[in-house]
């Protein structure tokens, strides 16, 4: 489509080296009229809505975006505080467009009045996994606080409670419930010193062709019985998956850890966890398990999606590392193990969350001897 297609011819945009500027920019970029009609689409703009400028041109902004978008919002902003705005994170998925996450400038157009310019910056699947690959380093952190703390402090732990456990029988009875509490308050510190011993240990994975569904669906099974038998358990598998390469069993406390996670977010009376499976070609990244050879694919996903109340943003950056949890009585250590599971299979995994959507999405291998198509799109 010739550039001239993308724009109106009295908006003076677009016109000569402008257009071949702004067509040649990756990012895409639209001018938003006062009555909040699309004016100007550059081409990146026309794949990321999968559109042609021609129909996009004939649309309001409101049509190409998610009901309710916050980013009709910051187009109102700026016309009301004539500067420019800069949001991060701002979710852009419709049905026709898929989940898209993007970071968003917006600034005045100097003509037509009340004109406003937005440039999108997806973040794309790479960049997210760059940002997910950080969370190893707080599990890899953990390995030797674990295995220090194990040995500073369950010896002296012992004879903390076999001291109370003495004073007890020879206290009076009134003083032996003191006695007790000391004993049961050691025994949760050593409870919790065990969890963070998993860290510590040298995790030996049996890495074997694993039926993805399988564990799902042994998971769902434990799930719905237990723990999530008040939520509804829907899964969306695609049926045509390879097997995944990694350990059986490590794989179901993964995948157990975090749809407990999504059970205790997603409300008792109309709650729903959502186990998709799907292939996605082209993801090859550079994990400690391949560091020093070829990057990893990693075409397998599994996302986990919830409709409780959401992470607070202010947690979210941080949700997988050690001792953060939004739970009241957590200790934090669930989706830092989990991190740790993921990460020594050489995969990754990420979260996103908003007010009745929050999707952990995990990316493995496929086993050596399974069928893999996929386009370079090669990521250090």
């Amino acid at each position: 489509m010739a550039a001239s297609d993308r724009q109106i011819s009295d908006t003076g945009l677009g016109q000569g080296k402008a257009a071949t500027i702004t067509n040649s920019l990756p990012m895409p970029i639209t001018m938003i009229g006062p009555r909040g009609e699309i004016l100007y689409v550059n081409a990146a703009a026309e794949q990321f809505f999968a559109m042609g400028a021609g129909h996009l041109l004939r649309q309001k902004f409101a049509d190409v975006l998610p009901f309710g978008s916050p980013l009709l919002q910051l187009v109102q902003q700026v016309r009301e505080r004539g500067a420019s705005i800069a949001e991060r994170n701002v979710d852009l998925s419709t049905p026709k467009l898929g989940e898209r996450l993007a970071d968003v400038t917006l600034t005045p157009a100097p003509d037509p009045d009340g004109a406003v310019i937005v440039l999108l910056q997806e973040r794309t699947l790479a960049q997210r996994i760059d940002r997910q690959l950080l969370y190893r380093g707080a599990a890899r952190s953990m390995s030797g606080m674990g295995a220090v703390m194990a040995h500073e402090i369950k010896n002296p732990l012992a004879g903390i409670r076999g001291a109370a456990q003495l004073l007890e029988e020879s206290v009076s009875v009134g003083d032996r419930e003191l006695a007790r509490l000391i004993c049961n308050e050691a025994d949760r510190i050593r409870a919790l010193i065990d969890r963070m011993e998993a860290f510590g240990d040298p995790v030996v994975l049996t890495r074997t062709s694993v039926n993805i569904h399988e564990v799902l669906d042994r998971v769902h099974q434990v799930a719905a019985t237990s723990f999530a038998r008040r939520q509804r358990l829907i899964e969306n598998f695609d049926p045509s998956l390879p097997p995944v390469l990694g350990d059986r069993d490590h794989l179901i406390q993964a995948f157990m850890n975090i749809v407990r996670n999504a059970a205790d977010a997603a409300p008792s009376e109309g709650g729903e966890i959502v186990l998709t499976t799907a292939y996605r070609p082209g993801v090859r990244v550079s994990t400690p398990v391949s560091r020093s050879g070829p990057h990893l694919s990693l075409p397998l996903e599994v996302t986990v999606r919830d409709n409780g109340p959401g992470i607070p943003a202010d947690l979210l950056p941080h949700i997988f590392d050690p001792f953060v949890t939004t739970k009241t009585n957590g200790a934090g250590l669930g989706l830092a193990l989990v991190a740790k599971i993921i990460g020594d299979h050489g995969g990754v995994i990420e979260c996103e969350s908003q007010p009745r959507r929050t999707i952990f999405r995990i990316l493995l291998p496929v086993a050596a001897n399974a069928p893999i198509v996929e386009e370079d799109h090669s990521h250090a």
